[in-house]
């Protein structure tokens, strides 16, 4: 009986001290959720009242995502997609959720269909890649970016985004290959300029030319590199 006793003693302790928060936790954790359902609110007024707002349902989805609620994640990644195909987020995301339900076949299957559906377009798989990276799933960007390279090798955004790719992982010899590269096609750039010269690589950044008033002349491709 008293080997009983104290057993019965002991799970009611374990239960009772994992299952109870200091009150400095709880006071910590309410305005996060209280932000969270207040833009659960938000988006689900923005989707009644226009359903077919691809962003709306990717924003719900990715809070639904971080709940652990997968199911209803995944409805709306899926939503969103259907009203835009080449939602990029969605797509990244929803190879995310896939990892995060511990389905890493499915996750690797449906990551390499949305590769070769951007694979039409340099600038389709850079914005890929910038979703994965921000997923955190690395292996994915790199495959894009690589991809990317090949349908346009001469293009210093792609080789931009690879070097600081490769200097977040430490590579700091692929970084230094890419950044030279792209400083040598472009070399209006002083953000590479400055990478490299912290690398020890002696550049010259050309001065700048009037252009009027609409300024200096851009590339097509907005610079959104991830550094």
């Amino acid at each position: 009986m008293k080997q009983t006793y104290w057993i019965a003693v002991c799970i009611t302790a374990a239960v009772w001290v994992g299952g109870c928060k200091s009150p400095s936790d709880t006071a910590a954790a309410a305005p996060a959720r209280t932000a969270a359902e207040a833009r659960k609110a938000e988006l689900q007024t923005t989707i009644a009242a226009r359903y077919e707002n691809p962003q709306a349902h990717y924003e719900l989805a990715k809070i639904y995502h971080q709940e652990g609620r997968y199911e209803r994640a995944e409805f709306h990644y899926n939503v969103a997609m259907g009203f835009d195909p080449a939602h990029r987020q969605a797509q990244a995301a929803m190879v995310k959720l896939y990892q995060d339900r511990k389905d890493p076949q499915r996750a690797k299957i449906t990551a390499e269909t949305y590769i070769n559906q951007a694979s039409t377009s340099a600038s389709a798989l850079m914005a890929l890649g910038r979703s994965f990276q921000r997923e955190k799933l690395d292996d994915y960007a790199l495959a894009c970016y690589r991809r990317a390279q090949e349908l346009s090798p001469n293009t210093a955004s792609i080789h931009k985004q690879l070097g600081y790719f490769y200097l977040s992982k430490g590579d700091s010899v692929r970084a230094e290959t890419h950044l030279r590269r792209s400083f040598e096609i472009d070399p209006n750039q002083p953000d590479v300029a400055s990478e490299l010269g912290r690398m020890g690589v002696r550049v010259q950044v050309p001065p700048r030319k009037s252009t009027g008033l609409l300024g200096p002349l851009r590339g097509a491709e907005p610079d959104e590199t991830i550094k």
